[in-house]
């Protein structure tokens, strides 16, 4: 048996997806165990971009089976148009690369007018949701109104299930958000099409991949998002619907807490985070834009301009608790090429006492103001290093003071968007 969970560590577009799609060559299996299509993860091949949404980044090597799990909320036209584009790429030519778990949460049309509906009624107290329909279909499965996608297989089924629904969504929809209401009859027949059209996928992907795991295979979980947005850990209310951390692999794709057997972290060498909320070490100077323009850091998903700041040490190990972090994965040093000195936030200071964990009080955490220590920057290029020992000097001190103050191996390094441009110093299985 040999198992990874990679989660993002922060408050996510920490480079996950370029992570995957490395250690994916290594991988039998690739598991998306939470989320929805609310979370992108951009991947350079070969001089093409490509970005996926719902389907694991493994989808890239045709050898390699990907899992689209029960913890997932999906929309299905999303992973049909995706599934699409990637063929059209040349990527994705068996349907037997990818398994959809039946008892996965479809988003359907009511979901995303009552998550756009809620954002415009909040204003600016909203959220900042990506209005994906995320939370809403979250919110039909624990109150078990929601609808799976093996219903969509099952049509007098699914038709009985779509009329009760809309009995209270079409009431919502037309008093509160002043919005027609919807036909259902109309949902019914496309969304059975998509059943249709999806059904060669469909299965109880929980024991496929017991069977994979039994049978010795490599597997890698994926998760999207960052610990920051978990919704019970993170900086709540501003995070997302689905629980982000490692032990959410579990529940969210069928298998038990004995089969994990490494956890590594993805941690961008810098801070970023879309939306409101607080961010401690945010720079709102001309340094957060380079940043910014630099690392590219707009939302794959929405092109949402991302807010910039120094790496915050607190938020990382709050990370490397809740996750059991056995690694971290390091990207983006490149981005911070040129910078000297470079800061650290090691600590908070609230109220004149020291912290050295992130508040529960959304409130206490917008006040808090982070203790740094400044490090060397270096100027030397970091695109054609292959070796953690071709860094320069000051890199490699910044690689390892992360260390030092997480106590965990920075097991892989990204210097740069290409697959070859990552120093990888730990082997994952």
């Amino acid at each position: 048996m040999s198992t990874l969970v990679v989660v993002g560590a922060q408050w996510g577009d920490e480079g996950k997806g370029k992570i995957v799609d490395l250690l994916t060559s290594r991988a039998d299996v690739v598991v998306r165990f939470q989320g929805g299509n609310n979370a992108g993860h951009t991947l350079k091949v070969g001089g093409e971009q490509v970005i996926v949404h719902l389907i694991p980044s493994g989808i890239l090597y045709p050898n390699i089976t990907n899992i689209v799990a029960n913890g997932l909320v999906v929309d299905p036209s999303v992973l049909l148009q995706e599934k699409a584009e990637l063929r059209e790429k040349g990527h994705f030519q068996k349907d037997s690369q990818l398994l959809l778990s039946d008892r996965a949460q479809v988003i359907m049309p009511y979901h995303k007018i009552i998550d756009m509906g809620r954002e415009e009624f909040l204003g600016k107290a909203k959220i900042g949701t990506t209005g994906r329909g995320i939370g809403p279909a979250y919110e039909d499965k624990a109150s078990r109104m929601g609808i799976r996608i093996g219903d969509l297989i099952r049509p007098a089924f699914f038709r009985e299930r779509v009329y009760a629904a809309l009995d209270e969504k079409n009431f919502l929809i037309e008093r509160r958000f002043r919005r027609p209401k919807l036909n259902p009859e109309e949902i019914v027949q496309e969304y059975l099409a998509y059943g249709e059209k999806l059904n060669p996928h469909i299965t109880d992907t929980s024991i496929a991949l017991q069977n994979f795991i039994a049978g010795g295979r490599h597997v890698l979980f994926e998760g999207a998002q960052g610990t920051l947005l978990d919704i019970d850990h993170g900086t709540y209310p501003f995070v997302t619907s689905s629980n982000v951390v490692s032990g959410n692999a579990c529940p969210g794709s069928g298998i038990g807490p004995n089969l994990i057997e490494k956890c590594w972290g993805v941690v961008k060498a810098y801070t970023t985070r879309v939306g409101q909320g607080a961010f401690p070490t945010e720079l709102t100077d001309r340094l957060g834009e380079n940043l910014r323009e630099k690392g590219g850091e707009y939302g794959a998903t929405t092109g949402r301009p991302r807010r910039c700041g120094w790496l915050d040490m607190v938020v990382v190990n709050h990370s490397v608790r809740l996750n059991g972090l056995t690694g971290i994965a390091l990207t983006k040093m490149d981005v911070l090429t040129g910078i000297s000195p470079i800061k650290i936030a090691t600590g908070y200071e609230l109220d004149g006492k020291d912290l050295d964990y992130v508040p529960s009080d959304i409130n206490d955490f917008g006040r808090v103001k982070p203790r740094y220590r400044e490090v060397k920057g270096w100027d030397e290029p970091l695109s054609d290093c292959r070796s953690f020992d071709d860094l320069p000097k000051n890199a490699r001190d910044y690689v390892e003071m992360i260390e030092h103050l997480s106590g965990v191996p920075v097991t892989l390094v990204s210097i740069g968007p290409a697959r070859e441009q990552s120093i990888l110093r730990k082997t994952p299985f």
